[in-house]
């Protein structure tokens, strides 16, 4: 069997290194179709988002014009994710009523608060939605994500609404703004929750 030379040893582990390396540096591309879900969730249809990892999984209920929907997105403990949908029919973040999942209070615990987002500073204030939510809310924080849970109406029991999604680091106990390049600049969708 031929010796391979000293340099050609180094090489070979060289590549072989760099090839590692590549592949942990790449985040693995979220599948919607394998997700669980606590408490025996199940939802009919799910979407990988184009940016930050994201999947959304929902049920439509054509009868009540609403959606059980779970956002699912990874992110650190000391992070925050939301999910939402602008009710005041344009693209982006401002004029997005909003669910924001978090560890604020620095416990394990996860919470969700519910806000409009006036502005591209907005107050995030929890209050009242631009939609309805039939049941309240609810997150949790496992393997890595925040997964967000709610029962939406759809605005104007329409199936397809501007979507958007976010995330972005938690700074002295309170949601800290969103990096504004790459893929933060495009977590929108227009979403049909009919057809998928």
């Amino acid at each position: 069997m031929a010796r391979l030379s000293d340099s050609a040893c180094l090489l070979a582990v060289a590549v072989l290194l760099s090839a590692e390396a590549a592949a942990t540096a790449q985040p693995a591309a979220a599948d919607c179709t394998n997700a669980t879900f606590q408490a025996g969730r199940s939802y009919q249809r799910c979407s990988n988002l184009p940016v930050l990892g994201a999947t959304l999984h929902w049920t439509y209920h054509a009868e009540n014009g609403t959606a059980d929907i779970a956002f699912r997105a990874p992110q650190t403990s000391s992070g925050w994710v939301a999910w939402g949908i602008n009710t005041q029919n344009g693209t982006g973040m401002v004029g997005s009523s909003v669910f924001i999942a978090s560890q604020l209070n620095g416990t394990a615990a996860t919470s969700v608060i519910t806000t409009v987002l006036e502005s591209f500073r907005p107050s995030l204030r929890n209050g009242t939605l631009g939609f309805g939510v039939p049941a309240p809310p609810a997150a949790e924080y496992t393997a890595g994500a925040y997964t967000i849970y709610a029962t939406v109406a759809l605005p104007g029991n329409a199936t397809t609404q501007n979507t958007v999604w976010q995330a972005g680091p938690v700074r002295g106990g309170a949601i800290a703004m969103h990096p504004t390049t790459g893929p933060n600049l495009k977590s929108t969708k227009r979403h049909d929750f009919l057809s998928g």
